[in-house]
């Protein structure tokens, strides 16, 4: 890129900084590429309608964060607790590798 077309590219994202918004890169289906766009345009605006739609997505997919110790508790809630399992394993020597 010239020198012109990085000062303009940076213009343009200086431009949108000052407005709130930020231009930024998101994978998804083919299929879904006018949905996530109309859904990116309509938040946005700054607009109650936006601020509801916001919310309610976030809610939708956002659910809970998930809580510091949650592989613990989940360990612990195994039906394998108290089992007395022997997890040990014999030494053996390696295989002689011929190469």
């Amino acid at each position: 890129m010239g020198n012109s077309q990085k000062r303009a590219v940076q213009n343009y994202r200086s431009r949108l900084g000052e407005r709130g918004l930020a231009r930024f890169e998101v994978l998804g289906r083919a299929s879904d590429r006018d949905l996530v766009r109309s859904l990116a345009r309509r938040l946005a605006e700054d607009t109650p309608e936006a601020s509801e739609l916001r919310a309610a997505v976030s809610k939708s997919i956002g659910g809970e964060p998930p809580k510091p110790g949650g592989i613990l508790a989940a360990l612990r809630r195994s039906p394998l607790v108290g089992a007395e399992l022997d997890l040990s394993r014999p030494r053996e020597e390696p295989r002689r590798v011929d190469l």
